[in-house]
């Protein structure tokens, strides 16, 4: 079924824009905005919410997930590799009882070019976040040696997050609201802080961020 999904994804691009809309909608069941788009990618989750104003780009591959949601103005842009373990495959993660292959992205955040999400649980961006640059990982699955099997955990950015380039977060980390994590930083624990910024192998605190810094107020997700 997922590659039907794909090869008719691909059969749409020959469309304009609102009638692939349209299309894909009736099709699949999507949700998706009259004011949201989707460049030339695929895009193919079980379910797809895109708000007003949300925006995928070009040769993005999203597959294998439960859910995909954009919030308003929120932004995936080109390049980038979001795949997830299906629900329906049973030979791995079956301990892990509420696994939730899904992509939540909050309104007017964004993820740039160039990233590798992996969507084996719940990956949940809040609002006005950006993963900026190129290069981050999100890995919500590893292996468990313990145990010699694979094992998942969620991830967790809160808002008005920044997430420098090539980064890498893995399974059970967490950044809380206001916060900065520098490049070629690694995330290995939840750090419940704000207003803080992050940095290293692993990632640590560095130190306090100003509270009046313009990025934490702002009205829009873009920087120009």
């Amino acid at each position: 079924m997922n590659l039907i999904k794909m090869l008719f994804s691909i059969f749409l691009w020959v469309f304009p824009w609102p009638l692939r809309r349209l299309l894909l909608n009736w099709a699949f069941g999507y949700k998706i905005s009259r004011q949201a788009r989707i460049g030339f990618s695929i895009i193919v989750p079980e379910q797809l919410e895109m708000l007003e104003h949300a925006r995928i780009g070009h040769l993005t591959m999203c597959k294998g997930l439960r859910l995909v949601r954009l919030g308003t103005s929120s932004r995936i842009g080109n390049l980038d590799w979001i795949s997830g373990f299906p629900l329906s495959n049973k030979s791995a993660f079956q301990q892990r009882l509420n696994r939730n292959p899904s992509l939540i992205l909050g309104d007017h955040s964004a993820i740039t070019h160039r990233h590798l999400i992996d969507c084996t649980d719940q990956i949940v961006i809040g609002d006005f976040t950006i993963i900026a640059g190129y290069g981050t990982q999100f890995l919500t699955h590893s292996i468990d040696i313990l145990n010699a099997k694979q094992d998942c955990q969620p991830i967790q950015i809160g808002s008005y997050c920044l997430v420098g380039t090539a980064c890498v977060l893995l399974p059970g980390s967490a950044l809380g609201d206001y916060c900065l994590l520098g490049a070629n930083s690694l995330l290995n624990k939840k750090h419940q802080g704000q207003f803080s910024l992050f940095g290293g192998v692993p990632a640590a605190f560095i130190k306090e961020l100003p509270h009046d810094a313009k990025y934490f107020s702002r009205q829009s997700g873009y920087i120009n």
